[in-house]
């Protein structure tokens, strides 16, 4: 499968890497075995996203609402983190893959954040796939910190409230030098963004795949290229409008 083999590719896709659990329990094994099976999709995907030449890939690793889960599978997630950086970066680096990491880093432990910023400022300047991994992040805290930062440039004099529009809400955003979101992927089955990139997603489509994130392969993920390519995107436009900007 090249690039060549599927035409109308997104520009920016972000994916809810849903049922690692469920993987597990379906196959007799511990959650935290899950995880680390989805550790091989991302690399597949993310193959798979460089070979097609896509602008950028956002990975919903875990959200804000993912500490209520048992704490054992969070200190093992936040682990698994760490170890999945220190072994991908050189690679990412290798292939000209630039990684970005989205949320409030303030919870996260010492070494996750060095890992993070050792991994950041490594491929900073590469110029091939944008990866963003979004790790406690969630769509509403995003939303706020951007008000609160808007808000505070106000109250310090550096903007006027009535220059506030939708490019200066934008601006403030976590993804704020990634284009919008052209297609959201969610496997296992489930129909809801969760909380994930609110702002980006609002022209967004949106593809469900029923397989569990561990079973999401490189053909799975062509498989909702084409389905995306197949999609009329309006914009609000009429379809004689779309026939008349492409002809």
């Amino acid at each position: 499968m090249t690039s060549d083999s599927i035409t109308n590719l997104p520009g920016h896709v972000a994916i809810i890497m849903d049922g690692n659990n469920r993987w597990a329990r379906h196959h007799g094994l511990s959650g935290v075995r899950g995880h680390h099976a989805g550790v091989e999709s991302v690399r597949a995907v993310i193959r798979r996203a460089a070979e097609h030449r896509l602008k950028a890939v956002t990975l919903f690793a875990f959200s804000s609402e993912n500490w209520k889960r048992p704490e054992h599978e969070v200190s093992a997630l936040m682990e698994l983190f760490i170890m999945a950086l220190k072994r991908e970066v050189s690679r990412l680096h290798k292939n000209g893959i630039r990684l970005s990491v989205i949320g409030e880093r303030s919870p996260l432990s010492a070494p996750l954040n060095r890992a993070i910023e050792h991994a950041e400022s490594l491929t900073c300047h590469n110029r091939g796939l944008h990866l963003v991994v979004a790790v406690n992040y969630g769509g509403r805290w995003d939303i706020a910190s951007a008000a609160r930062r808007l808000a505070q440039r106000v109250e310090n004099g550096d903007l006027c409230s009535d220059a506030i529009d939708e490019a200066a809400f934008a601006g403030e955003m976590a993804l704020d030098d990634v284009p919008d979101v052209d297609l959201c992927i969610r496997t296992s089955g489930e129909q809801r963004i969760s909380n994930f990139l609110l702002w980006q997603m609002a022209y967004a489509e949106f593809y469900f795949s029923p397989l569990y994130w561990p079973d999401f392969d490189a053909e799975a993920f062509d498989e909702a290229l084409r389905v995306y390519a197949g999609r009329k995107r309006r914009f609000g436009m009429t379809d004689e409008q779309i026939e008349v900007q492409g002809a």
